[in-house]
């Protein structure tokens, strides 16, 4: 299940019924979440473990039975331990827009007019109904059948209507900061990477994409993505070689050149510092 990408090009669930379910444990090929973002919202449900997630400038340490609720077009990106989780992923607009009654509440959230709170702990009582809502939602949608679209849109006209009947958000100031604006400009850099992972990458490359002095971008990549650009990109590569290993049978050698390694035996070490296993490991971990 190949999801978790920096710009998700993809389309999340049908046209019709623009919301998808994901489940994530230690086997899935991108257990570790790499920043990524996308047009649509996500909520996740920590199921199991612990859950270090960053939301833009922000860090989040979640665990079972806490909810994260991601905004459209915010970087973020995950380390688990020991963790399963649930994602649920969909377009607010077409999703929720249908009823009159409703679009006022959900203008407000796509016009930026308020921010949304983004975790919810399970502890606090104040929070029992909300994630008891999303707890129905991702009930309804894990398994698809007769009713669950209905069932799926009631939960989640369910969890919306406890955020604004409890207040969890605060009206968006005139002034923006300037963090979202500098997490912008991490965007193309993200893609390109993304793009030109199997080809080689400098960090001039980088920090020209980005508008910045190399020295510059070094300390606000770190700041933001908590590596430095060259480990991150190195990083990315081990993820999308954890992909191939999973999905394919190529050698090591060509899934190494694949992914922009030009040394095998690099590799098996870059893999190793990340993964823990050797790629033979990795691999043979999966059957």
């Amino acid at each position: 299940m190949h999801y978790l990408d920096y710009n998700e090009k993809i389309d999340h669930g049908t046209p019709d019924f623009p919301i998808a379910f994901y489940h994530v444990d230690e086997h899935h090929s991108r257990y570790n979440m790499p920043f990524h973002w996308h047009k649509e919202m996500e909520l996740i449900q920590i199921l199991s473990g612990s859950l270090r997630l960053y939301l833009d400038d922000e860090e989040i340490n979640a665990g079972a039975g806490d909810v994260i609720l991601i905004g459209e077009g915010i970087i973020h990106g995950g380390v688990p331990e020991h963790c399963v989780y649930e994602c649920a992923v969909f377009d607010l607009n077409p999703t929720l827009m249908h009823t009159d009654a409703c679009k006022r509440y959900i203008r407000l959230i796509s016009r930026h007019q308020i921010r949304l709170y983004n975790y919810f702990q399970a502890g606090e009582s104040r929070n029992s109904r909300l994630l008891q809502a999303a707890c129905r939602l991702f009930d309804a949608v894990r398994y698809p059948h007769a009713g669950s679209e209905l069932r799926t849109l009631g939960a989640l006209f369910e969890f919306f209507g406890c955020i604004f009947e409890e207040e969890y958000y605060v009206p968006t100031t005139e002034e923006p900061s300037s963090a979202p604006k500098k997490m912008d400009q991490l965007k193309p850099v993200l893609e390109y990477i993304d793009t030109n992972y199997a080809s080689p990458v400098t960090l001039a490359d980088l920090s020209r994409i980005a508008g910045m002095t190399p020295k510059y971008f070094c300390r606000y990549f770190r700041t933001a993505v908590h590596r430095t650009p060259m480990d991150y990109l190195n990083y990315y590569r081990v993820e999308r070689a954890c992909y191939i290993l999973s999905t394919t049978e190529l050698p090591v050698t060509e899934i190494a050149y694949q992914c922009g390694f030009n040394d095998s035996s690099y590799f098996v070490k870059t893999f190793k510092k990340y993964m823990g296993v050797t790629p033979k490991h990795y691999a043979l971990g999966r059957i």
